[in-house]
């Protein structure tokens, strides 16, 4: 309790219900620093309402062509038009903190390895620190759909996942904002399965 009586912001947060941000990001390399993360986007699971994207700036002079066209963004419009990680990165973690208001945030990704290896480098390269943490550790939902089903890691692919939840109307789009939703939409779809 605090001095007045009312209840302290530290029991007021823990009530708050976990948020699952579902993170998706296109980058133009397999690793960050080197290569380049060229967008984000974010979705919370069970809340199709709040979601983010950005576009950023190549950070690098580096790429790998087959990694760039899989995004299909303009690497020279991005260059000209993109704003720069420090932008970007704090317009993400003040979005992720704004959600705090309403639930304490989880990462969320699919695979958590290579998403979170890149967003956890951005924010604390570009930002000093990741809103999701010290660790930037979070929900792979591959792992999760192992624990829930026991089944193999070789059928935890999002496609099979999709296609067991029947939920094959969802595409996968490679774009950063529409596959995070779509990673966003699968999740709250694994998580109200019976088990």
């Amino acid at each position: 309790m605090d001095r007045d009586g009312s209840p302290s912001e530290a029991v007021q947060v823990a009530d708050l219900p976990e948020l699952y941000v579902a993170v998706d990001v296109e980058a133009d390399g397999p690793i960050p620093g080197p290569y380049s993360m060229i967008s984000l986007g974010m979705a919370v699971a069970g809340r199709p309402e709040l979601g983010f994207y950005t576009e950023l700036r190549p950070i690098s002079d580096d790429f790998v062509p087959q990694a760039l066209a899989v995004s299909g963004l303009d690497r020279d419009r991005l260059l000209r038009e993109a704003p720069p990680a420090e932008e970007a990165m704090a317009a993400a973690a003040s979005w992720v903190n704004g959600l705090r208001r309403q639930g304490r945030p989880v990462f969320l990704a699919a695979p958590a390895v290579w998403d979170g290896m890149f967003v956890h480098w951005y924010f604390v390269r570009f930002t000093g620190r990741s809103p999701f943490g010290a660790t930037g550790s979070g929900v792979d939902l591959r792992s999760y759909w192992m624990g829930r089903t026991g089944g193999e890691w070789s059928g935890t692919h999002k496609g099979k996942i999709k296609h067991a939840l029947g939920l094959t109307d969802i595409p996968h789009t490679h774009h950063a904002g529409e596959d995070a939703a779509e990673l966003a939409q699968v999740f709250d779809a694994v998580r109200r399965q019976p088990r």
